[in-house]
């Protein structure tokens, strides 16, 4: 410019800077906004997986870190304390159950230690518990199952013994060829009897079950009305027992050969399918 003035012509001058940017409040207070927004969700985030110890700043000073501690041992000692109210309940609401099982049981044995089959030495046994709820009519069923049970134990125990000593004469099935003389005993049994032999023997017992042993006289488990040995059934009127004395002596002897015949057939089966021979 001082060499145009001398020269005494006007020199332009450009320049290439640009001019200053306007300032947009709104802009800044938007992003600023933003960034405050994003730094309170990490922060949330955080302290959704980090425990409340960590959660404390290391600036704090040492009162902070107390009081910190303080609420972490407050908050960890409430489920603990919780826990074991929960505990406690538990284990007086299980007592107490069991108290009331006692009790239930102890009645059913006062209400049934008069029935028969209560014998010496046991006396009344009832090791799985099943009359412990006390209702007659499930104990008279039971009842009724075992004596069932027991009659048929005691027919299968003869079966098994008689006929090492004795078989009946003739054949078993004159089209097929068997006599009574060729028929293993025991299980050896089962090959040997025809289908059709079998299908007679389900039949019989099927019928003797629906048609005959099926009301039962005074309510009394196990009593069809068939007298002493069942000789109703095959036509022999008697008049029973009179005196209750002996009748109830016979029916303790009943049931105790009863449970002992349901554990011999049972001996002989394993016995039978382990050697060979009963």
């Amino acid at each position: 410019r001082a060499q145009g003035q001398a020269q005494g012509r006007p020199r332009r001058v450009t320049c290439n800077c640009q001019p200053p940017q306007t300032f947009n409040f709104q802009v800044m207070t938007r992003r600023a906004a933003g960034a405050s927004a994003a730094i309170a969700g990490m922060a949330a985030v955080s302290t959704a997986f980090v425990g409340p110890a960590a959660r404390t700043s290391h600036t704090e000073g040492a009162t902070a870190l107390r009081g910190a501690s303080s609420a972490s041992s407050a908050a960890s000692a409430l489920p603990s304390s919780t826990s074991a109210a929960i505990l406690a309940t538990s284990a007086a609401a299980l007592a107490f159950q069991r108290r009331n099982q006692a009790r239930a049981s102890a009645s059913a044995l006062r209400a049934f230690e008069q029935e028969a089959g209560v014998q010496a030495p046991l006396g009344f046994w009832d090791p799985l518990g099943l009359s412990t709820s006390g209702n007659v009519s499930d104990y008279k069923r039971r009842r009724e199952v075992e004596l069932k049970h027991g009659r048929v134990a005691m027919f299968a125990t003869i079966g098994y013994i008689l006929p090492e000593y004795w078989r009946f004469p003739g054949y078993l099935s004159k089209f097929l060829d068997i006599k009574f003389a060729e028929v293993p005993n025991g299980l050896s049994a089962f090959t040997k009897v025809p289908s059709l032999g079998w299908l007679q023997i389900v039949g019989f017992a099927g019928i003797v079950e629906l048609n005959i042993y099926n009301e039962q006289v005074n309510d009394e488990p196990g009593n069809y009305g068939a007298g002493f040995l069942g000789l109703r059934s095959m036509g022999f009127m008697n008049s029973g027992i009179a005196d209750p004395e002996v009748r109830r002596k016979k029916l303790n002897a009943e049931l105790a050969n009863g449970r002992l015949a349901m554990f011999a057939i049972i001996g002989m089966f394993f016995q039978d399918g382990l050697t060979g021979s009963a």
